[in-house]
């Protein structure tokens, strides 16, 4: 208890009565786990809405439309001698909209906005995933049946080779739905479901594995810096 009474003692105390109040969850809901959960979403949202002001509301906006401002000049003097940049009032228009949601008598003006950013970021980033996932899948697809290794035929990369072909087209005939799935295009497509079984499989079980990883640090928090039971 000697350095509870210090700033680093007294929020490890802080820290580790909150994450045994999350952890009661397990047990049922109750008052300590509301009062933690509702700790944590409002400040995280204070935080974010603070971070969001002065890295992206500050210098994209303030920045450029009052170049000559006392506090611009302070905080980000590379922009302080460019002239106002007038078209970024369009932005402005836009997310003053976006706030008439709030009010029941004009709130049909947020949808002006709100159709701006819904199809403005469905285009740009129907380009970023067509060439980060489609393209790139397509290009990763494309592989020689038989491997060569250093000294002739890579059995093992071939297999590989095999096995990642066949996956991709079973896994292909199973949304195939203008035939029906009979014989040996009903087998493919069986082969397709596990394919796809497998793969959300190891999707999940590493999803589980990154929340078990968390969990051991809370853990290795409480016994260990709180407790100082682990070394």
């Amino acid at each position: 208890m000697n350095g509870f009474w210090t700033t680093q003692g007294l929020g490890v105390w802080i820290a580790a009565f909150l994450t045994l109040f999350i952890l009661s969850f397990l047990y049922q809901d109750n008052p300590f786990y509301k009062f933690a959960e509702h700790l944590f979403v409002g400040v995280s949202a204070a935080y974010w809405m603070v971070m969001g002001i002065w890295t992206t509301l500050f210098p994209n906006l303030i920045a450029r439309l009052f170049p000559s401002f006392s506090l611009v000049k302070r905080i980000l003097p590379e922009m302080a001698d460019n002239p106002p940049q007038w078209r970024f009032l369009i932005p402005l228009v836009l997310g003053l909209l976006l706030l008439t949601r709030l009010l029941p008598k004009v709130g049909w003006l947020s949808r002006w906005a709100l159709a701006f950013i819904i199809g403005t970021t469905a285009g740009l980033n129907f380009i970023r995933y067509l060439q980060s996932d489609f393209i790139a899948q397509v290009r990763s697809t494309l592989i020689p049946l038989v491997s060569a290794g250093p000294q002739g035929i890579s059995w093992g990369g071939t297999f590989s080779n095999l096995i990642l072909i066949g996956g991709v087209f079973c896994g292909l005939i199973y949304f195939f739905f203008s035939k029906e799935h009979k014989g040996a295009f009903g087998g493919a497509s069986k082969v397709g479901i596990w394919i796809l079984m497998i793969t959300f499989g190891a999707q999940f079980g590493y999803t589980v594995m990154g929340r078990i990883a968390l969990l051991v640090g809370r853990m290795q928090f409480l016994f260990g810096d709180w407790l100082r039971m682990i070394p």
